[in-house]
């Protein structure tokens, strides 16, 4: 609403395309949505924060709630992302949930299995854990993220583990795929080497105890860190 050209001046402006900065990554399906689903997300996310400052915890969990219910589901992965060169490989079809077979799924909308082409390489993650900022939107926006780090680092000094290996695989969680929060992966990402030494430091006629200690933080992840 601040931005004179945003052409937003109350919640009812608000179209999909003024959250897409963020809802890009965090929300994709947003992009097949209506406008009248940006306006009740943005409506909610007030509500929620007036409720905050009201200390009415009744109306701060109702909007919460609603808002926890917009998620990165299976279908953003296993359908919407689930390929990337759409010419070549054809665009997702709405009947098909996308991994690494093709058959049947038990399912009464989605009932294909479909193969990807990149299930299980670090593109899938890299249209969301991207370059970043991308400079295709209006207002850019978006943070920088990770796949350059690993494409321009990682894997020219050697590596070759896919985000799926490290953050699927390795680290046991499967699709619970967390990173700094999960003691997991932070254990796996940074190496840590303390020493320390301690000594009887004659300063002219006074002896002072001091100790010395030095760290080594080694970054063992496949990309920078922190990320985001």
């Amino acid at each position: 609403m601040a931005w004179p050209a945003s052409g937003v001046k109350s919640f009812k402006d608000v179209k999909v395309e003024h959250l897409m900065g963020c809802a890009k990554c965090h929300l994709p399906q947003l992009a097949d949505a209506t406008d009248n689903v940006a306006q009740e997300i943005v409506t909610t996310i007030n509500a929620w924060q007036d409720a905050q400052k009201n200390d009415d915890d009744a109306k701060a969990t109702a909007a919460a709630d609603k808002l926890k219910s917009l998620n990165i589901n299976c279908l953003v992965c296993h359908n919407r992302n689930a390929i990337t060169h759409k010419w070549a490989d054809g665009y997702p079809r709405k009947d098909t949930v996308y991994g690494s077979k093709v058959g049947d799924h038990m399912d009464a909308k989605f009932t294909k299995l479909g193969k990807s082409p990149i299930m299980s390489a670090s593109i899938l993650c890299g249209q969301c854990h991207g370059q970043g900022p991308n400079l295709e939107l209006d207002e850019p926006t978006q943070c920088a993220t990770l796949y350059a780090s690993y494409l321009m680092a990682y894997v020219p000094e050697g590596g070759n583990k896919t985000c799926q290996q490290c953050h699927m695989e390795e680290s046991k969680l499967g699709h619970n795929m967390q990173s700094y929060r999960s003691p997991v992966m932070a254990d796996k990402a940074v190496e840590m080497q303390v020493t320390t030494n301690s000594v009887y430091w004659r300063d002219n006629t006074t002896i002072r105890p001091k100790a010395a200690v030095r760290i080594e933080l080694t970054n063992r992840a496949g990309h920078g860190i922190p990320d985001g």
